[in-house]
């Protein structure tokens, strides 16, 4: 059965790659698995409809038969565990990987959010002036003990896997705030991410969502 994913009709980001159903096509293009999308616009998210499927009225939602998820991150990892290839079959190292998964989402994602909040949700404050450099900090803080974590290696534990998926999406975020290029690991982590023929094929199909010239299916 083929899976129906939901995205934005009109992304906030233009097709930069940074709204959350793109880790859901990565990661249905890493497995093979065919793909269709539904697109949803502001006012249906916010609908009885679509609140049925995500109870916070956002995107993505992932339906399959009689199965319906929300969230990002469960998503990913029902698609890691239906499908060979993102998670690896030794019992300790799969373990690893689902923890990476968790830290992308609760430790390193959540201050670089904040950073995105502090410029576009409060620039305008009084206080926001001095709030910056310390969302900032707390970043910096969070890239530095992830690039030490790394040292050397291509991915996070051994071979690329989900944990690597959600990693690298977060870190995409920092791109135009020019923070990622102060640790080069970090960066050259990014692109191979960016450089995987799964990833090339999301971006494009999640791209094409807003200058309309390719179809929007996986």
């Amino acid at each position: 059965m083929i899976p129906t994913i939901t995205a934005f009709e009109n992304s906030p980001d233009r097709g930069q790659g940074l709204a959350r159903d793109m880790r859901v096509r990565w990661a249905l293009e890493e497995v093979g698995q065919p793909y269709e999308v539904r697109l949803v616009s502001f006012s249906a998210m916010k609908e009885p409809a679509h609140r049925a499927l995500h109870p916070f009225g956002q995107i993505p939602t992932y339906e399959e038969g009689d199965l319906a998820l929300f969230e990002s991150g469960a998503i990913v990892f029902h698609i890691a565990e239906r499908h060979a290839g993102l998670l690896p079959k030794d019992t300790n190292a799969r373990a690893r990987a689902i923890t990476w998964m968790f830290a992308a989402l609760n430790t390193v994602e959540a201050p670089i959010l904040d950073l995105q909040t502090a410029k576009f949700l409060e620039g305008d404050k009084p206080w926001s002036g001095e709030r910056l450099p310390l969302v900032k900090d707390r970043i910096r803080k969070r890239l530095g003990e992830l690039s030490h974590r790394l040292g050397d290696a291509d991915w996070l534990d051994g071979a690329f896997s989900a944990g690597d998926l959600m990693m690298v999406h977060a870190l995409l975020r920092l791109k135009p705030s020019g923070l990622l290029d102060e640790y080069p690991s970090l960066a050259a982590y990014v692109a191979r991410g960016e450089a995987r023929p799964a990833f090339k094929r999301a971006f494009a199909a999640q791209l094409a969502v807003f200058t309309g010239k390719v179809p929007t299916a996986g």
